[in-house]
C-alpha cells in the first residue's frame, strides 16, 4: 500500500508540474508559444527531480507505465506488482490534472482539442521512451545517486529536442486527455502514442541489456 500511495501521488505531482506549469505558462507568454513551452520544460524537470528524490527509496519512483514494464521485462519486479502500480499511476494521473483545473478555476471535466499527431510525432515518442529507458538504467548502472538529476534533466531537454514533447509515458498521454489546455492531446489521438510508448520499450529491452548488463 505505501508502494502504490507513492506511485499514485507521485504521477499526480508529476501532472500538475506539466499541466499546470502549461497552464501558468500560457497565461504569462503573451502569445509567445516558445517561452510558455520553455516554463513547461523547466517546470516538469523541477518536479521529476522532487518526486523521484522523495519517493525513489519506497516505490522506485516509476510515474509511468512504460517504466513499470520496462522493469517487468527486466524481472526486476513481479507481474502483481506491475499490475497494481499501472492503475494507480493512469488515476494519480488523471487526478492531478483535475487538481490542476481547481487550482487555475477552469472547467473540472475536459477533453482536450490539440492535435498530437502523425509519423514524426509517433516517432518521437519511440526515440523519447526509449531515451528516458537509457537515461534510467545507465543511471542505475554507473551513476544512481544521480539518477533523479539524470531524469529530471533528459525530459527537460527532450521537451525541445523532439516533436512530439517527449510525453514517453502513458499515464501522462491519458491523463492529459482530460485537460484542453496547453498541455493537452486530443484524445482520439492518444492509443497510438501509446503504441509507439510500448515500441519504445521494446527497443529498450533489446538494446539496453548490452549496454547496461545487471550485474
Amino acid at each position: 500500500m505505501q508502494k502504490l500511495l507513492a506511485e499514485g501521488i507521485g504521477t499526480a505531482f508529476l501532472l500538475i508540474g506539466v499541466v499546470g506549469s502549461g497552464i501558468m505558462g500560457e497565461a504569462l507568454a503573451g502569445g509567445n508559444v516558445a517561452i510558455a513551452l520553455l516554463a513547461n520544460a523547466i517546470a516538469t524537470g523541477c518536479t521529476l527531480y522532487f518526486i523521484i528524490t522523495t519517493l525513489g527509496p519506497i516505490s522506485g519512483a516509476h510515474f509511468n507505465p512504460a517504466v513499470t514494464l520496462a522493469f517487468l521485462i527486466r524481472k526486476d519486479i513481479t507481474p502483481k506488482e506491475a499490475a497494481a502500480y499501472i492503475p494507480v499511476q493512469i488515476i494519480g494521473g488523471i487526478l492531478g490534472v483535475w487538481a490542476c483545473h481547481i487550482m487555475f478555476d477552469l472547467q473540472f471535466l475536459q477533453a482536450s482539442t490539440t492535435d498530437r499527431t502523425g509519423v514524426a510525432q509517433w516517432f518521437s515518442e519511440v526515440l523519447a521512451t526509449f531515451g528516458l529507458l537509457f537515461v534510467i538504467f545507465g543511471g542505475i548502472k554507473n551513476r544512481p545517486d544521480a539518477v533523479p538529476t539524470l531524469v529530471a534533466l533528459y525530459i527537460t531537454g527532450a521537451y525541445w529536442f523532439t516533436s512530439s514533447t517527449s510525453f514517453a509515458n502513458p499515464a501522462v498521454t491519458i491523463a492529459r486527455g482530460f485537460s484542453d489546455t496547453f498541455a493537452g492531446i486530443n484524445p482520439s489521438h492518444i492509443p497510438m502514442f501509446i503504441v509507439m510508448q510500448i515500441v519504445g520499450v521494446g527497443v529498450a529491452a533489446l538494446v539496453l541489456p548490452r549496454l547496461f548488463p545487471k550485474d
